[in-house]
């Protein structure tokens, strides 16, 4: 997949979970696509599962915004720096709402197939978000 292809794919990925907007999950999300996220036990699949994970971080932070800092790509595969925003409005995990301000990283891989994300490995702070929600102390 050309450069500009994936990097075309990226922004509309990062758009669409900015969003939420389910037409876009479908145009930027296969329907075979795989996801393994740390919430889940189970790898998620397709635009659906995509739209699960959203929905669940969405009801705890309903503000919450990705912002991409830096890519590395090679062939299919995608390495992604982000900034996940939000503020902690609703439930996370068993944690009640706080109101705090969160800004953790998150470091996924994605894999590309037909100008579609097919895969992703996602590795978020969670002991960041958790410590910047006050369930866990800061050091």
């Amino acid at each position: 997949m050309p450069s500009q292809s994936t990097e075309s794919v990226m922004n509309r990925f990062i758009e669409f979970i900015n969003t939420g907007n389910e037409d876009l999950a479908r145009e930027v999300i296969s329907p075979d696509a795989v996801f393994h996220a740390p919430s889940h036990p189970e790898p998620l699949r397709g635009p659906d599962g995509y739209m699960e994970v959203l929905g669940m971080m969405r009801s705890a932070f309903p503000d919450v915004q990705w912002t991409l800092e830096e890519t590395v790509t090679e062939g299919d595969t995608v390495a992604a720096r982000f900034t996940m925003r939000g503020t902690h409005d609703g439930e996370f995990f068993g944690i009640p709402a706080s109101g705090n301000k969160i800004s953790v990283q998150a470091m996924n891989f994605y894999y590309l197939a037909d100008g579609r994300i097919l895969g992703e490995r996602g590795q978020p702070d969670l002991l960041g978000v958790m410590q910047q929600i006050g369930a866990l102390p800061t050091p």
